[in-house]
């Protein structure tokens, strides 16, 4: 591996603010201090970009990807000719575009596997756009899990200290529910367990959030904590596992915010989503665990409402990148 890691950037919808908060992420030259970026995506969408943000930075297409992103001048742009420009209308969806952008985390995937870079940072993808493309893996993770045949994969998010795992993501909460059991929790605090030793934690403390208000106050409201989450803590620690639970969720991220913790096994999608952006919005991003290659990505949409304004927060696109880098350095939890 080079001595600065590659990390491939994928635009994300060219419909939105994907292109707008990139430009703006590596207009930061300390993006170019620790890393090769590499975009995947549109050229005349990022040359669009950067007119409309008065950079003063190109846009090239490399001829050698091994050295690409090495200027920091220069934004290399890996396009592999999959759209026409004409069909990009900023601020609307767009088929075109919607299938455009799942070829391109496709193909920063592949790189990823071939080990031409070292890890992904991902501008959104709208998922409606998508789904009217076809695709019915419809996230990023998802794409990514059947691309690498990955078995069991997991999403984290992350804001300033703050760490959450989701036991699920993209399910409604009815369905969300019928995933809580014992087995899917057991695999997920063993993957969490793994992937926090690799980021260097010695002994991962995981504290797993109860589903039900007030941890179901002894049975009284649902039994998922007595019959799945409480045997499959205590089936993990004596696996070696420095798990804990079931915590209510009203008091967990308090608690993981004050370092009790390292990390907090959350049972579905608003339940991790909602302490980790109220507690630091504009700078949550998220990473993926069990993947073979290291994703991370911004945590949040398209943005259509402020498309094409010059407006957008690209906070989240930088610390994307930069956890990219930290984790395919082997030390990127280190400074959150």
């Amino acid at each position: 591996m080079p001595e600065k890691p590659a990390i491939a950037i994928t635009m994300g919808d060219p419909c939105g603010i994907g292109p707008e908060v990139v430009v703006k992420a590596l207009s930061d030259q300390h993006v170019y201090a620790t890393c090769r970026p590499i975009v995947i995506g549109n050229v005349s969408a990022m040359e669009a970009a950067v007119r409309s943000l008065h950079s003063t930075m190109t846009v090239v297409e490399p001829t050698d990807v091994s050295v690409a992103g090495s200027v920091s001048s220069s934004i290399d742009v890996v396009d592999i000719h999959n759209l026409n420009p004409e069909d990009i209308t900023v601020g609307k969806i767009s088929i075109p575009c919607g299938k455009a952008a799942m070829e391109w985390v496709t193909k920063a995937g592949e790189m990823a596997l071939a080990g031409v870079v070292d890890g992904i940072a991902t501008a959104p993808l709208n998922k409606e756009a998508a789904s009217l493309a076809g695709y019915q893996s419809i996230g990023h993770m998802e794409l990514l899990q059947e691309l690498s045949g990955s078995k069991t994969v997991a999403t984290m998010l992350l804001a300033k200290n703050l760490r959450v795992v989701h036991l699920t993501t993209h399910r409604s909460l009815k369905i969300a529910c019928d995933y809580v059991k014992k087995d899917r929790i057991l695999e997920f605090l063993s993957l969490t367990d793994q992937s926090f030793k690799k980021w260097g934690f010695s002994d991962p403390r995981i504290a797993v959030a109860a589903l039900n208000p007030h941890g179901s106050d002894g049975g009284l409201l649902g039994n998922e904590e007595a019959e799945e989450i409480a045997p499959a803590v205590e089936e993990a620690r004596r696996n070696g596992i420095n798990a804990s639970g079931p915590v209510p969720a009203d008091i967990v991220f308090h608690q993981a915010i004050n370092d009790q913790y390292d990390t907090v096994l959350c049972m579905y999608h608003d339940q991790g989503h909602i302490p980790v952006k109220v507690y630091g919005f504009e700078e949550s991003i998220t990473a993926n665990l069990g993947l073979p290659f290291v994703r991370t990505s911004v945590d949040h949409g398209t943005a259509f409402d402020i498309a094409g304004k010059g407006i957008a927060d690209h906070t989240s696109m930088l610390e994307a990148i930069r956890l990219a880098v930290g984790l395919s350095l082997g030390n990127g939890l280190s400074d959150f």
